[in-house]
């Protein structure tokens, strides 16, 4: 039987800067709850990387986080979320709830857009694991997915270039390709890339509906902590760490939550 409190934080990690626009939304969504924040940039992006190298950096990763008595960890990353979701609840058991960034988008589109063409952009490991498919199949809603890897657009965010010419040149390049023309709605499967969903927004005219993933699970991890009994009541707190400080994540975070953000550097590999 899990023994968690209200007061206790969530956990959050991500690769690098991606998981921030999940917990901008988690904290909009959920204000009074306290969020511990990990971007593992030393070994960012994780979507180039091998399902073994990531469940090990998330072992780590969330062993740090049970030392800080989080109540639930969310893994803030499509490419986490893929390869190391199912080996995670084996190994916290009933020591946190676990949520993670594919399930609650995977509902969400079967219930709004069942029997539609649906995009997907992605890392490599995403698009490669079929996950989407799978858990798309599980609910038997008849979306024409149809998934393209987007690796390049990682590496051009976290080097701080979001709003560089270079990120519309990868961006049409991109969103050209005929694998992923006629689309109803198109799910941003990498968090890093709600950092630049205005773009793809204005790439599509409005013609099609850009996912907003961070919201749909922010809304997803309430309702869980709502039915568990642990919404927290008592004001907020905010802690970031990092396994590589780098400038540009200490910026970003700034951006997010609109203020100096202390950001410290954690050595736990």
């Amino acid at each position: 039987m899990l023994i968690l409190k209200e007061n206790h934080p969530i956990g959050i990690f991500d690769s690098g800067i991606g998981g921030l626009t999940v917990a901008r939304a988690l904290v909009d969504a959920l204000p009074n709850e306290s969020i511990i924040y990990f971007g593992d940039t030393a070994h960012l992006p994780y979507g180039d990387k091998s399902v073994q190298a990531i469940q090990g950096y998330a072992k780590k990763i969330t062993d740090f986080l049970l030392t800080q008595e989080v109540k639930l960890i969310l893994i803030a990353c499509n490419s986490a979320s893929a390869a190391a979701y199912e080996m995670l609840g084996d190994y916290i058991g009933s020591r946190a709830l676990l949520v993670n960034v594919i399930d609650p988008v995977s509902k969400f589109l079967s219930e709004n857009y069942a029997g539609q063409r649906v995009g997907l952009i992605g890392t490599k490991l995403t698009v490669e694991s079929g996950v989407y498919n799978e858990k798309l199949s599980k609910f038997k809603s008849q979306i024409d997915l149809r998934a393209l890897a987007t690796p390049l657009l990682v590496h051009i965010i976290e080097e701080g270039y979001s709003e560089h010419k270079l990120i519309d040149v990868a961006l049409t390049e991109y969103l050209s390709n005929s694998s992923i023309q006629d689309i109803e709605a198109l799910v941003l499967g990498c968090t890093h890339y709600q950092v630049i969903k205005d773009k793809i927004t204005d790439f599509y005219q409005n013609r099609v509906d850009v996912i907003d993933a961070a919201k749909i699970v922010a809304s997803k991890v309430g309702a869980i902590l709502m039915a568990e009994g642990i919404l927290a009541t008592a004001p907020s707190q905010r802690r970031f760490y990092v396994s590589d400080y780098t400038d540009n994540f200490a910026h970003m975070t700034k951006i997010f939550f609109g203020q100096e953000v202390e950001v410290q550097a954690l050595d736990i590999f």
